[in-house]
């Protein structure tokens, strides 16, 4: 009797403790595998927007979900392999940007992958549509490809005499490519040179831009994890050539860059967590569209024109969504 009065009150007690916590004695907390293509300090906050998101959905980390994080640090030949080592540790979801998940897909058809910024997950083969992504990978475009010919419309309103420019690009990068051939189409629509400079590695940065002044009158950096890693120390060599610079990422300009065009890069990371939180309660990536920048940020570094000797025009700063000083 005294027995059953005791597997009596146990039970009641299992019965009223939280769902969440029996789970987790009784299984692994999710896991999501965080793959960041260039290193933790460059991307610190892009990985705070989404942990605080996860945070605000519920889920804190090493309590009700873990994260394992690895950083290629701008060596795109890790993707694979770093994909292959989540795949053993059978994360529930892999994060990371578009050119990583592209490749994290050829290793995996199983994990759901989501990612953050891709400039054209329809014609890199991510997805089959914006609104039914099918396979298991969705996340968020930049809508990069749509938006060069904007700013290179952008940079010859800051360089009115432009001529000729120089493109900046990682080689092998399928989002790399597609909007670099876009942006070659818009230059000869608007009458204007290019000259791509194809980045192998982190190395081939200053031979490249060595003497470019003497070849070009204007820098177009195309977003890619080896710029990103290394932005400073382009613009940096730009400034000493210089050359004024326009970027995809305000992240570039915040670095010396001159101007930037694009979506905010924090708030699309706030809302992976949105998609990781869906496909951890039971959502496959398959059935969640692919979102789109409802607006776009013009960021002006006031300061490196200043070094450049340029004067923005007083509409162009009025249009700006932010003027660094």
């Amino acid at each position: 009797m005294k027995r059953r009065r005791f597997l009596a009150v146990l039970g009641a007690a299992a019965a009223a403790m939280p769902f969440a916590v029996r789970a987790q004695q009784a299984t692994r907390l999710p896991t999501v595998g965080f793959l960041g293509a260039g290193s933790p300090s460059g991307w610190s906050h892009w990985t705070a927007a989404f942990l605080q998101r996860l945070h605000e959905l519920g889920w804190v980390e090493g309590k009700t979900i873990s994260i394992e994080y690895r950083w290629a640090e701008g060596h795109s030949e890790r993707y694979p392999e770093i994909a292959a080592e989540f795949v053993r540790l059978k994360t529930n979801v892999i994060v990371s940007t578009g050119s990583v998940a592209l490749a994290a897909k050829k290793v995996t058809s199983a994990i759901p992958i989501v990612f953050t910024i891709a400039a054209d997950p329809i014609g890199d083969g991510m997805v089959a549509s914006l609104a039914r992504p099918g396979g298991n990978v969705t996340g968020l475009s930049t809508q990069g490809v749509d938006v060069a010919t904007k700013r290179l419309e952008l940079l010859r309103e800051i360089v009115p005499d432009l001529r000729r420019f120089a493109i900046l690009a990682e080689l092998g990068n399928l989002g790399t490519v597609l909007e670099q051939h876009k942006v070659e189409v818009a230059s000869k629509a608007l009458g204007l040179e290019a000259l791509t400079l194809e980045l192998h590695s982190a190395d081939d940065i200053a031979p490249a831009l060595a003497g470019l002044k003497r070849r070009a009158e204007a820098l177009y950096v195309l977003p890619n994890p080896i710029a990103n890693t290394n932005r400073a120390r382009i613009n940096a060599l730009a400034i000493g050539e210089h050359l004024p610079t326009m970027h995809g990422f305000r992240e570039y300009v915040e670095a010396d860059g001159l101007v930037s065009y694009g979506p905010n890069t924090v708030d699309m990371f706030r809302r992976a967590g949105d998609y990781v939180d869906r496909i951890l309660r039971g959502s496959k990536p398959a059935d969640i569209p692919v979102e789109q920048p409802t607006k776009f940020e013009l960021v002006i570094n006031q300061k490196v024109a200043k070094a450049l000797g340029i004067q923005l025009s007083p509409t162009l700063l009025a249009r700006a969504d932010e003027v660094i000083e």
